[in-house]
């Protein structure tokens, strides 16, 4: 009876350590294809640092522009954003050291994966950086090429934005919103010459993207 009874439990035994592979197995392809993902974009970053910068070139218009509230984008140059690069290089080795160590020793669940998440998708905020070169926008740890932009707009900051409060620049200011194909990016724009310039650039170069693509389609 008791060998009757081992036998039929042995089944739900082997397909619960299957499906437990299978979940490691997903989650390990995953976290590889977010980190390849991260660190591509961030490589990118630093390639189109080397672009020529249209916004801001001056100290009076990088003060205009603010990736957080309380603090002024840097220039978009290895010197100024030299700290967060550092940083930021070293959390993605920190992560891939982990999720080798991870693989190889067999010891991490799949769910200790997860405690990775969180930090790595506020990651890209950590270049205190917005910037429009050349080839598109910079922005934190993301590079969006002109084509690969959608629209945009202006929120006012009014007593309902999540960013009232933190300064009078700021209350009176804007939050631009660029949407791409798939993520959008943002920055605070604190005064109404900023604004203009802005959408002026902006307009100007999606339209020159989009005439260049309509021109590419064959016929």
């Amino acid at each position: 009876m008791d060998k009757l009874q081992i036998s039929k439990q042995e089944p739900y035994d082997f397909y619960s350590y299957s499906r437990g592979i299978r979940l490691k197995l997903f989650m390990d392809i995953l976290f590889f294809i977010v980190i390849a993902y991260l660190g591509y974009k961030f490589i990118q970053v630093l390639i189109k640092m080397k672009q020529k910068v249209i916004l801001p070139t001056t100290n009076e218009e990088r003060a205009a522009i603010r990736k957080i509230p309380g603090k002024i984008i840097d220039f978009p140059t290895y010197s100024k954003q030299k700290v967060a690069i550092i940083i930021y290089s070293f959390m993605l080795l920190f992560v891939i050291a982990i999720f080798v160590f991870g693989i190889l020793s067999h010891n991490f669940g799949w769910s200790f994966y997860l405690l990775f998440f969180l930090p790595l998708s506020y990651s890209y905020n950590l270049l205190n950086l917005f910037a429009i070169v050349e080839g598109g926008l910079l922005s934190g740890s993301r590079f969006i090429a002109w084509n690969k932009i959608k629209s945009f707009h202006f929120v006012p900051i009014d007593i309902n934005h999540k960013y009232y409060g933190y300064s009078k620049e700021v209350n009176d200011g804007y939050e631009l919103k660029v949407k791409a194909k798939f993520f959008s990016a943002s920055c605070i724009v604190t005064t109404d010459e900023m604004k203009e310039r802005l959408s002026n650039v902006l307009t100007e170069h999606i339209k020159t993207s989009e005439q260049e693509s309509a021109l590419e389609e064959p016929r």
